[in-house]
Order: structure tokens, then sequence, then C-alpha cells
């Protein structure tokens, strides 16, 4: 097997390694790159690639390493974000093999369509430190042993399991949008949503919200949104029929599809300005128990720059 021919055999679990990590799909596929210079190097010299007895495991070592530092230098950057912030979402079809729409089947795409990583999971591990964060997703996703997290984060094995440790409690704390619906639910519970937001029925809203659903919106400073999370069942339902019916008001139709979005059932909305800027969204749902807990706006085109238009024949309600 040749060297690009082995890389390749592992891009899939490394971009899917980045991409916990680092809540950035494009930052995960940086990652991935940097790692593939740093094998290429590697196998340059006779003394580095002694040390590579296990490609998965060097490969997957040298990837948390890189993440690591990013990780690190981005805890400043969010301080200085713009309002909320969430992860640059995996958009893939609802059917799940890609079609003619754009959707590429690229290695973060398959990781998250198998795993159903949900966008939540990803915005609950942005209040971990770095070194808790890369411990986590090593240990409770991957199953890397805690003798080598200790390696990536210069640290003890006993260090490496604690960082763990406390990231799992913050993953399992009582304030989490909590997601257990299977997928058949997600459409109903959504299907019901589209109804009573197109409806602009406030009770029907209501019953498909949960007493403590949280609605968290990220437009980067592009389009005006909340800088705090809403939360509790009037204020988020009272806030999301007047985003509805000011989308109404644009004088250009509401557009909108069903799409997975990080591996769980979301939407992909459409609709244009009164200025003709056109406004894109992609909605990440949390469900249980039938009704939403969680509600995930990304609006920040910056974002959303892989999405491809919706078709001109897509609707709101969408179509399920």
């Amino acid at each position: 097997m040749d060297l690009v021919t082995e890389f390749e055999a592992e891009r899939g679990r490394l971009v899917a390694v980045a991409y916990r990590m680092l809540g950035s799909r494009s930052e995960a596929e940086d990652a991935v790159q940097e790692t593939w210079l740093r094998y290429a190097g590697a196998l340059a010299d006779p003394a580095r690639r002694a040390e590579i007895r296990h490609l998965g495991g060097w490969l997957t070592t040298t990837c948390a390493r890189i993440c690591l530092d990013v990780l690190r230098s981005a805890r400043v950057r969010r301080e200085t974000y713009p309002g909320q912030w969430l992860p640059e979402p995996v958009v893939t079809p609802l059917g799940g093999a890609p079609g003619p729409d754009g959707f590429a089947p690229d290695p973060a795409d398959r990781a998250v369509r198998r795993d159903q990583l949900g966008t939540a999971l990803l915005v609950v591990l942005e209040r971990l430190s770095p070194e808790q964060r890369v411990a986590f997703v090593l240990h409770d996703v991957f199953a890397v042993p805690f003798a080598r997290i200790a390696e990536v984060l210069a640290s003890t094995p006993e260090a490496a399991r604690q960082h763990a440790s406390r990231a799992r409690r913050a993953v399992t704390a009582t304030d989490v949008p909590r997601h257990t619906a299977d997928p058949a639910e997600q459409r109903r519970v959504l299907a019901a949503f589209a109804a009573a937001t197109e409806s602009g029925d406030l009770d029907a809203l209501v019953r498909v919200l949960a007493p403590d659903v949280v609605l968290i919106g990220d437009s980067g400073g592009h389009f005006p949104t909340a800088r705090r999370p809403v939360v509790g069942v009037d204020p988020v339902a009272r806030f999301l029929l007047g985003l509805f019916a000011r989308a109404g008001r644009y004088g250009q139709r509401l557009r909108a599809t069903p799409v997975l979005v990080d591996g769980v059932v979301g939407l992909h909305l459409e609709t244009v300005q009164p200025d003709g800027k056109l406004l894109r969204m992609v909605t990440a749902f949390t469900v249980h128990d039938g009704r939403i807990t969680g509600l995930f706006h990304q609006l920040n085109p910056d974002k959303l720059h892989r999405l491809p238009a919706l078709h001109p024949d897509a609707t709101w309600p969408p179509r399920w």
C-alpha cells in the first residue's frame, strides 16, 4: 500500500476526530491536511519513521495535537466573536445518499451521518477547556487509551482521566438540551413545529416545545439575532413566531427543505430581505419525549458557504 492510499484509508476517521474537537468543518479539514504533511515528512526521515509502529494511532495522536493547538488559539477568537457562537454545520440530504443538489459525499459528511453527532453536543463541548475536550473526544468517542491521551496533552494518564471525567459531567449536566428521539419522531415533531409556525398558532407551537427549551442563534454579526440564549417555552415560542412573521413580510416567500444537520433531522431555509440580500439559515433541533428541547439557528454566511441553493420548488412548510 502506497503513502497516499495508507493515509486516505484513515482520512474519514481523522476528519471525524478533528470535527468533534474543533466544531468547524473547515478547521477540521485544515488539521487533517496538516496531519498529512507531518506524516509525509515523518516517512522521509528514517528515525521518525521508526516511531510509527501503528499508523492509525500515530495519525490520531498527531491530529489531536494539532487540534489542541487550534483549540487553545480559538479560545481567544471566541471571546471576541460577535454574539453567540455555533459550530459550522455539516449538512447532508435527508435521504442519506447525496444527489444532484450539490451535497458532497466527503469524509465529514459520511462520519456525521453515521454517528448522528448532533449540534447540541458540539455546543456543549464548547464549554470545556481544550484539554477536557480533547480527552473526552479521544476517550469517550474514539476509545483512545488514557496513556496515549496523556502523550497528546503532555500530562499523566491520571490527569487525562480527570479531564475526561470533568468533560463527561458537563456533557450530561441537567441544563444540556436532551435528545433521545429517533429519526421518525424527529420528522413528526418538526412537521408539527413547521405547521404551527406557518399558521402562527401560539398554543400549537407551545405544545411542541419543552418547558425548558433553549434557542441559540449565530449570525456572526451579519444579521440581527438574539445576543443571548432564549430560554423557556413562552419566550422561545413568541420569538419564533416573530421571526417567521418577519420572514413572511419580506415579500419573497420563505422556502425550506428538511436536511440532516450534524446527523440529526433539521431544516435548511432561505428568504430574501427587503434590501435584496439572501438570508440562509440552517436550524438544528434536539427532541425528547415528543417535544423540542433545543433549536440552533446558524445564519452566519461564512459558515454556510458550502450550502447549495435551495431548489426553486422548495416550499414552506417543507415537504416531508
